[in-house]
């Protein structure tokens, strides 16, 4: 009897073991368009009692043919991976636990302490980058946002700032991986945030401190904090979140003032004095800008795309002593204790985008994707 006992325990022991091992769970796209280089996100919480982690194990996502694929825990605790799915496909994957180890780097950022402290970050398509307090004594203040033009999938961040600050290579300059051609000066840049109160954009200077969150590879997530910024005489604190997936070509903000009560805010793009082109779709909650053509670029559209839509475009211009800059804003409402989340990046002719409808299509199928998830069914 006492063996009967023990071979069951041993039976129970084993099933209990098993059952902690792995997971399968399937993707669905419900669109009617590929959605190949979108990164899903399954919550921990929705797995850990069925794939326990022991010991220095750590979580490994497997396709159908029994191959791992890359995959990465969140900071915000999400296990995230590209599933790959074409329209109104699905496919089935395990989730299981095995040693650490290390994937290709698709996303990147860093504090780029050799050059005044600049933040840049990026992914396989696009790159940014906005100013630290460092930059203030020689350029003055600017808390815009600033793109850098890639056709490449590598990283390239570290090599083209080492070039540059070396005197081998500037990247002011098409090396046969793209540029820095935007121009940001006083203004938001491609697509930052500022309060837009009594009809006036408030802007503040250059962020003081930042902390990575992620670092890749298949996400990059980092928190910007302001000085307060003085809105009509009220103080109020000010931080961004941002956020890059791999195979994006948009960067997501999330933009927080500490307010008690509903505030006019508005997101930016710089608009030229001329060659430029606005599409506007208010009722779809995004904006597409076109820059002009300069001497070294051409073909770049700009996006400001906000999931919850937005009340209004807006022209907007204003002086600066001598200079004078104009705005295409995209306006909405900041709630107390509710920050505003939107999107903003870019396409470029010369990588993968040969008209600006192209790119909108792009943008219409992102926002399309936000609406409508990937379907996740666990079994």
């Amino acid at each position: 009897m006492k063996n009967i006992i023990l071979g069951l325990f041993s039976v129970v022991f084993l099933a209990s073991c098993s059952s902690n091992k792995e997971i399968q769970i399937t993707i669905e796209n419900p669109s009617t368009f590929d959605r190949l280089t979108e990164v899903i996100e399954i919550p921990i919480d929705s797995i850990k009692d069925k794939v326990t982690l022991k010991d220095s194990a750590v979580y490994v996502v497997k396709n159908s043919a029994g191959e791992v694929i890359p995959s990465q825990v969140t900071y915000d605790r999400k296990l995230i991976f590209q599933p790959e799915v074409k329209a109104n496909e699905s496919k089935t994957f395990v989730i299981s636990t095995d040693t650490a180890r290390t994937y290709p780097a698709k996303t990147f950022g860093r504090l780029i302490t050799e050059r005044k402290d600049d933040f840049a970050w990026e992914n396989d398509r696009v790159a940014f980058r906005i100013y630290a307090q460092a930059l203030i004594a020689t350029d003055g203040p600017s808390n815009g946002l600033d793109i850098w033009y890639k056709r490449t999938n590598d990283l390239v961040i570290d090599k083209w700032y080492e070039a540059d600050l070396a005197g081998k290579a500037s990247y002011h300059n098409d090396n046969g991986e793209g540029l820095d051609d935007y121009k940001v000066g006083r203004t938001l840049g491609a697509g930052a945030m500022a309060p837009y109160v009594n009809g006036k954009l408030w802007l503040n200077d250059n962020f003081i401190s930042d902390e990575i969150l992620d670092n890749g590879p298949l996400r990059t997530t980092f928190k910007l904090t302001y000085n307060d910024i003085d809105v009509d005489g009220k103080k109020y604190n000010e931080s961004r979140t941002f956020s890059i997936d791999a195979g994006s070509q948009l960067t997501k903000v999330v933009q927080a003032y500490g307010v008690n009560e509903p505030m006019q805010v508005a997101a930016g793009i710089v608009k030229r004095e001329s060659g430029d082109s606005i599409i506007a779709a208010v009722d779809k909650g995004y904006i597409i800008y076109s820059e002009p053509k300069t001497n070294k670029v051409e073909g770049v559209y700009l996006s400001l795309l906000f999931p919850e839509g937005i009340s209004e475009s807006v022209v907007d211009t204003y002086e600066i002593g001598k200079n004078k800059y104009s705005h295409v804003l995209a306006v909405t409402t900041q709630q107390p204790k509710k920050p505003v989340t939107y999107y903003t990046g870019y396409g470029w002719a010369k990588f993968g985008f040969p008209t600006v409808g192209d790119f909108e299509k792009y943008i219409l199928n992102f926002s399309d994707g936000l609406k409508q998830p990937l379907i996740i069914k666990y079994k």
